[in-house]
């Protein structure tokens, strides 16, 4: 049992161990838990609530959830993306299925190869000049439905934004998704930055999810200052069967779900999802616009939501790297990856911007 110098917020407070006025730029993980989302979670936390999702705060989230992509849709809290992507993809596939990708997907380079081990389904990746399928590149893994010698494709998985920060409009959603249903396919989206991609193209999230043909989403939080938490969400339920067994399955099922059903409350209130993600994305524009003023710096993606894609030499990327964190995205190249976050500040951009330039004078 804590004794009283554990449970003392004094003693709590004496024993920080970083800095908290510093601010990287790696990763959106970086960043802390907005303030609201705090309160919400300690609002939760008082007396008792049914547990594995039959609480009233994972019941309402239904009901938020219903407002944002329509009438129909069911939310599933999972603790993180991997697990969202995991269980959403193995409801649309079965043993034999296949998933088209994007080469620079996350599914395929950031998971650790657990959709494949863990989803027990194929991956076929596609190239893409800026991260974003189109019906044709599609078309490239999307034949062979028969052949009994291939992994079937039954699914095609997109990013939004996509992990090269590009963003694919509502036309273009759709596009997909007409083509994949067209051949019996399905249309997956990892949202983990959901929230980035709506506040930058300033139309309802329904309409590059739900109604563009999207059947399955993961609806990312962490990255948009939750504690930690994410959502499997079925746009269409026609097809999508036994996901609560999945979500178990796969180790994804929270006893106390109330506490990451209350985090998407809070973000959902009164807009702060988008004014959050807006915020970040404003930044990466500040970031972006001031580096390439810098001689030598060469932007490499449209920043169309909260990361910078830059090229720059590999000698002063480390020499920053010891000053603000970042990392490389292709270090043979000397291709680095820039992120802002929710709470990063127009000062953070700025001294990072004086580092940049510094450093490349040095060069």
């Amino acid at each position: 049992m804590a004794d009283a110098a554990t449970l003392n917020p004094a003693s709590t407070a004496a024993r920080r161990r970083h800095d908290p006025a510093a601010r990287q730029f790696a990763s959106d993980n970086y960043a802390g838990v907005h303030p609201e989302v705090l309160a919400a979670i300690a609002l939760a936390n008082e007396g008792h609530q049914v547990s594995y999702g039959e609480d009233v705060y994972t019941e309402h989230l239904q009901v938020l959830m219903a407002d944002l992509f329509g009438p129909g849709v069911e939310a599933f809290p999972v603790f993180n993306g991997t697990g969202a992507n995991v269980v959403g993809l193995q409801a649309l596939t079965d043993r034999w299925g296949a998933v088209i990708c994007a080469a620079t997907a996350h599914i395929n380079v950031d998971e650790g190869g657990a959709p494949e081990r863990m989803g027990g389904l194929k991956l076929h990746t596609v190239a893409t000049p800026d991260g974003k399928l189109t019906p044709e590149l599609v078309d490239r893994h999307a034949w062979g439905f028969d052949d009994e010698h291939r992994a079937m494709p039954q699914v095609v998985s997109i990013t939004q934004s996509t992990e090269l920060g590009t963003l694919y409009t509502p036309d273009e959603v759709r596009a997909l998704a007409d083509h994949a249903h067209g051949l019996g396919m399905r249309l997956h989206l990892d949202g983990a930055r959901l929230a980035n991609a709506a506040a930058a193209l300033a139309v309802p999230v329904r309409a590059f999810t739900a109604d563009a043909g999207v059947d399955v989403l993961s609806f990312g939080a962490t990255k948009n200052g939750a504690l930690g938490g994410e959502a499997v969400v079925v746009l269409n339920p026609d097809g999508v069967t036994h996901l609560k067994h999945l979500r178990k399955l796969s180790m994804q099922l929270a006893s106390k779900m109330r506490f990451v059903s209350v985090q998407f409350e809070a973000l959902l209130a009164d807009g702060l999802w988008l004014r959050l993600a807006g915020h970040a994305n404003a930044m990466a524009q500040r970031l972006a616009a001031g580096a390439r003023e810098v001689d030598g710096v060469e932007i490499l993606y449209p920043v169309q939501a909260n990361g910078v894609f830059a090229r720059l030499p590999h000698d002063v990327s480390r020499r920053l790297m010891e000053r603000h964190r970042f990392y490389f995205w292709d270090e043979a190249a000397g291709d680095v990856r820039w992120m802002c976050s929710f709470d990063t500040t127009e000062d953070d951009v700025d001294a990072f911007l004086a580092a940049l330039r510094e450093e490349m004078g040095r060069a």
